[in-house]
């Protein structure tokens, strides 16, 4: 079965073509970064605007990359949520009537489940049952996996997400939209030591997560010191180390708690190089694999979209296509297809 996935949740187009025995044939990527960083962040109606004229061409041009033609889609997966309702009613609109056109069916993804099932792309997928950490710049979550729409909810944030964090601390720092990668990069320039922040819940004894003290911590620092270029990657390190020590702690204890030993790292902040080290030392030291979809997995893509879609399609049948957005969708509402 071939599937076209959708994804346009946010401020990227994604478009790609998953054949369940052929594997991904095909993926295409549009990013608005350039777009939104002028205003220092995502506006809503310039990004529902952009995926309207990027959608077709994209998949035009994975189309052309497979070798194939619209005849020869079986299915369509396109994002029904979480995510900006404007972006989601695009690309749900297009897969409908596209579908339709077609005569074939079509299913609405959870956007996080995309992110869970990622690394299941990637030439050495994990096996179910594994502990998945689902950190991005909206969630930050800590999932038990006993397969597809199998999930149990271990810990949460209370507050801000992980990435969400870094995004307000780049903001602090005035380095600009997207604020995850310029921390990343600036905190590769900062000295350990100089600066001490707290590490939120460490030692909570549950597997809950809060950055909103972390942020605030960072903003004290802004206030207390002159920010040159030095301070400013002190601060970005310190930061950095504060962030991903708790990550990694969580990560262990949703391990040693649930007795399973392979950890999945999906969402945006799963390309953080600095993390990867962190639990990648973890694995060797405490004998547990871990896993991560490839870096342009990480963030937002179509070809997690078809993933997920094709998982859940394969008994599915046309419908009327009829269709909703879910711009708020709770994760563990979702059922084994």
């Amino acid at each position: 079965m071939l599937t076209l996935g959708i994804e346009s949740s946010c401020d990227e187009t994604g478009i790609a073509l998953y054949h369940t025995e052929r594997g991904l044939l095909a993926h295409a990527l549009h990013s608005q970064i350039k777009m939104h960083a002028e205003y220092g962040g995502v506006v809503p109606e310039l990004a529902s605007r952009d995926h309207i004229r990027r959608v077709l061409p994209l998949t035009n041009q994975v189309l052309q990359q497979a070798g194939l033609g619209l005849q020869d889609i079986d299915a369509i997966a396109y994002t029904q949520g979480p995510g900006l309702a404007g972006a989601l009613l695009v690309g749900a609109s297009i897969a409908e009537a596209l579908a339709f056109a077609l005569g074939i069916p079509t299913i609405g993804v959870h956007h996080l489940e995309g992110h869970l099932l990622a690394p299941l792309l990637e030439p050495d997928p994990p096996a179910f049952p594994f502990v998945a950490l689902l950190v991005s710049g909206g969630h930050t979550q800590l999932m038990r996996v006993d397969g597809v729409g199998r999930y149990a909810l271990l810990g949460d944030t209370l507050d801000d997400a992980a990435g969400e964090a870094f995004d307000k601390t780049a903001k602090l720092l005035d380095l600009g939209y997207p604020g995850g990668p310029a921390v990343a990069r600036l905190a590769e320039h900062g000295k350990a030591g100089r600066f001490k922040l707290p590490r939120p819940m460490l030692n909570s004894g549950d597997l809950n997560f809060s950055f909103s003290g972390l942020k605030t911590a960072v903003l004290t620092l802004t206030k207390q010191h002159a920010l040159d270029d030095a301070t400013k990657a002190d601060i970005a390190h310190a930061f950095q180390e504060a962030a991903v020590d708790v990550l990694a702690a969580k990560c262990a204890a949703a391990l040693q708690q649930s007795g399973l030993e392979r950890l999945v790292v999906s969402g945006g902040v799963g390309a953080n190089q600095r993390l990867r080290e962190t639990l990648n030392h973890a694995a060797q030291k405490n004998r547990f694999d871990v896993y991560y979809p490839r870096l342009e997995f990480c963030t937002d893509n179509g070809a997690m979209i078809a993933f997920a879609g094709a998982m859940r399609l394969q008994n599915t049948q046309p419908g009327s296509h009829a269709f909703t957005v879910r711009p708020r969708w709770d994760l563990a509402e979702l059922t084994a297809p």
